[in-house]
């Protein structure tokens, strides 16, 4: 077994500081009698641009990509995740253990879109490109 990378304490983190702003926005826009649909909006809207702006430049690092095309694909990665992976968990679980506690498909939804979510970060929003090989001198060349 590998053990755990730096990037992936820094994405634990990450995702620990943009549930706790999701999560704690939401209660806090709530307690204050904003609709919750316009509450979860807000909150859901802040713990994804801080989870963007971390990930992009502590979790990943990837400080001199093109910010538009990733924040663009981000956006693409983390909601098809959250709408369509975690959906689909959730279905699968609930058919494959009708009665089961409903708290478990949706763990094991964020459970899988964690690492959805980690896999299409590093491969894809933010890859860093391909260090350009050194190029190759031959002997007695003029170098």
């Amino acid at each position: 077994m590998k053990p755990i990378s730096g990037t992936q304490v820094r994405f634990g983190v990450v995702g620990v500081l943009n549930t706790a702003v999701d999560a704690l926005g939401y209660a806090l826009l709530a307690m204050l009698g904003v609709p919750m649909f316009v509450a979860n909006f807000i909150s859901t809207t802040a713990g994804m641009l801080l989870s963007f702006t971390l990930n992009r430049n502590f979790t990943f690092r990837a400080k001199d990509g093109d910010v538009r095309r990733q924040a663009v694909l981000f956006f693409a990665v983390t909601a098809f995740g959250l709408w369509v992976v975690h959906a689909a968990v959730i279905f699968a679980v609930t058919k494959l253990f009708p009665g089961i506690n409903v708290l478990i498909p949706k763990l094991g939804a964020i459970a899988v879109g964690m690492v959805w979510n980690y896999v299409l970060y590093k491969k894809v929003v933010f890859r860093q490109a391909a260090a350009e090989p050194a190029p190759v001198v031959q002997p007695g060349s003029p170098g």
